[in-house]
């Protein structure tokens, strides 16, 4: 039987997983006030504390849902700079789509 990680065995308990979403909270707070400093921090602190909140929260991730579903361009963005692996395959899938169709066009043309 595998063992767990620390982080995996900590993240069980419920205040655990409460400070840890109200650490994500506070990331997400100060991302702006730190975003107006030179450098990258903006970037940086919100994704972390986006990641953050939706690891430990079902509601955060009820609203994540619900945003993505309504603003599928905002939502590709933030997937993009949290760096999921959902939306690098979303990615390299209509990638491909794009890919194909324009080989079909490109043979109907070609006819």
């Amino acid at each position: 039987m595998a063992r767990r990680s620390l982080y995996q065995r900590l993240r069980s308990t419920a205040q655990v997983r409460l400070a840890l979403f109200i650490l994500g909270v506070l990331l997400i707070l100060i991302s702006p006030i730190i975003g107006v400093l030179p450098g990258p921090g903006f970037l940086i602190l919100f994704p972390v504390g986006l990641m953050l909140c939706l690891q430990n929260s079902a509601w955060a991730k009820r609203i994540y849902v619900r945003f993505k579903r309504r603003h599928p361009r905002y939502a590709a963005w933030t997937d993009r700079v949290m760096r999921r692996t959902s939306a690098a395959r979303r990615r390299a899938r209509d990638a491909l789509i794009a890919a194909d169709g324009e080989a079909l066009e490109n043979r109907r043309d070609a006819n």
